[in-house]
């Protein structure tokens, strides 16, 4: 049995770590509370605009623009991972590195099997970024270089910032250096799921399905003419698609001022940059969830650790004192 005076320095370590872990929870729930409602806020807007544009991109029949140009095979592509700058947040790191890997094996077959049938360099088949210290030394540990890394994107991205990364990726896609641009990131779900997900934003995917066929909607004209209720001149009508859940037909009409090709030149960017600044969020809230329940668990077992030192400590001092009476015991009874 361990002696008491360690058990008692042991004690007083456990209790100077909870301390810790402690303040370390009550912080990630600040930063987790502030997080989410930036998080939230932005979900309605970036559904928003999603939707406008996968109901332009397809009920417009005839336009086109580079954003929403597939082009295959896929000989040129990147791969964004979001990771954090700090650690202590349980398994966070781990499950977006995991889920990055594995799509980063699949990905680069894909593009070398295509640059090898077009006769390219191997060498660009594929382009790795990572943002967040952790990422990046993991890849380094991996041997794999990443292009560019990013450690400035906090637990409070800035729109801004991603602004600028955003149109860079808009530039190399539209000038035809990039095929594909996919993300590894962890996708907030509910305060109480979160998932380690691989989404492509590049090309911007077109609205699944005829659903004008099926609902008798009319055709978008490049030129923003069409067969809805507004007539020629700029006025267009659409449908938007019932939910396969069976959910109430809503029907939109849309009025294109100046065309609907140069709202879509306009909005398709922003919508882009609107989702990858959604990336950064959902990472952010997911990095602050992780290090939340972390702390959380490390508290706990911080507790069940000084109640079990607790009860060691009594049954050594209850041993000790009764060594002790003991010996005074048979000291006396030697002296009669």
């Amino acid at each position: 049995m361990a002696k008491p005076r360690a058990l008692v320095k042991r004690r007083k370590a456990i209790r100077n770590i909870r301390k810790i872990t402690r303040t370390m929870e009550l912080i990630a729930t600040a930063r987790f509370k502030r997080a989410m409602d930036r998080s939230m806020q932005a979900e309605a807007y970036t559904r928003k605009i999603t939707e406008l544009v996968r109901d332009l991109s397809g009920k417009a029949e005839g336009l086109s623009h580079p954003l929403l140009e597939v082009r295959e095979p896929v000989s040129r592509a990147l791969l964004l991972v979001l990771c954090s700058n700090r650690g202590l947040c349980g398994g966070y790191n781990a499950n977006v590195l995991r889920a990055a890997i594995e799509h980063h094996e699949k990905l680069e077959l894909v593009t070398l099997e295509a640059r090898s049938k077009l006769g390219l360099d191997v060498a660009e088949s594929l382009r790795l970024e990572v943002s967040g210290k952790r990422g990046i030394n993991y890849f380094r540990h991996r041997r794999i270089r990443p292009a560019e890394t990013f450690t400035h994107f906090d637990d409070r991205p800035r729109f801004e910032e991603v602004d600028a990364l955003a149109h860079r990726y808009i530039e190399e896609y539209t000038a035809g250096r990039l095929d594909r641009l996919d993300v590894a990131y962890t996708k907030f779900l509910s305060a109480a799921r979160q998932k380690a997900v691989v989404e492509t934003l590049l090309p911007v995917q077109r609205a699944s399905g005829d659903a004008g066929s099926a609902t008798g909607s009319a055709a978008v004209s490049p030129g923003g003419a069409g067969a809805g209720p507004g007539g020629p001149g700029g006025h267009a009508g659409a449908h938007a698609s019932a939910a396969a859940t069976g959910s109430p037909l809503r029907l939109y009409y849309y009025e294109f001022l100046p065309s609907a090709g140069e709202i879509l030149q306009e909005v398709l960017p922003m919508a882009f940059k609107v989702r990858l600044f959604k990336c950064f969020l959902d990472a952010a809230v997911g990095e602050q969830i992780a290090r939340m329940v972390a702390m959380k668990g490390a508290t706990e077992n911080a507790d069940e650790m000084i109640r079990r030192i607790t009860r060691l400590y009594n049954r050594a001092r209850q041993a000790q004192i009764t060594k002790e009476i003991s010996e005074i015991i048979g000291g006396a009874e030697a002296l009669k």
